[in-house]
């Protein structure tokens, strides 16, 4: 049991569940929406006025939809019953990664290279601990990013947040994969468009 512990603890990364309590809440979860077909991005419990469970899910190949947050959503709130590992009340809260998405996985890196991204590390390296440039994809558990002065590697485990930053580039890829999957109707699209411009 102990040494099932350590693995599942060491599944969930800081990026993917930070606090001890947001680990144990991937232990749950996880494996839940891994049998309906989507992967954990992240997932926190987030405290103030109200506690909010924020879970953040995704397709293997990207291109999570409204309908499937839902479906998940409901998922989690039937083990969450079961399971009751938050004491207090709480509000659930399912989303796709969006555009400008966290980087929690190393295979992100990889996904993701060539496009911009902010980086910060648990301590300080060189005397920093944030960084901004292109993603240069992965070598063994570093992960590589262009800065101005050149090309560097930060172990993944140093990670604290890793994040895409939106750009252009960025904005037009994930529209030609959402293309590519069939999830854009361009020519519904153009007729909203033009319907709209037509009232104005």
């Amino acid at each position: 049991m102990f040494a099932r512990f350590l693995c599942l603890d060491e599944m969930y990364n800081n990026l993917i569940a930070k606090a001890a309590i947001d680990r144990r809440l991937a232990e749950i979860i996880a494996p839940v929406i891994e049998d309906m077909g989507f992967e954990l991005v992240r997932v926190r419990l987030m405290s103030g006025k109200e506690t909010t469970l924020q879970v953040m899910a995704d397709k293997p190949d990207g291109g999570i939809e409204v309908d499937d947050c839902a479906d998940i959503s409901t998922a989690i709130s039937a083990v969450m019953d079961v399971e009751d590992p938050i004491l207090d009340a709480y509000m659930l809260e399912v989303s796709s990664p969006g555009i400008d998405r966290p980087l929690t996985r190393l295979k992100d890196f990889e996904t993701f290279e060539g496009y911009e991204a902010k980086l910060e590390t648990t301590d300080l390296i060189d005397g920093r601990k944030r960084f901004r440039g292109v993603l240069a994809g992965v070598e063994g558990d570093d992960v590589l990013i262009n800065i101005e002065e050149g090309t560097i590697g930060l172990n993944f485990d140093w990670l604290a947040e890793a994040k895409l930053v939106l750009t252009d580039d960025l904005i037009k890829e994930m529209l030609r994969r959402r293309k590519a999957a069939g999830d854009v109707d361009e020519t519904q699209f153009d007729e909203i468009v033009t319907e709209e411009s037509e009232e104005e």
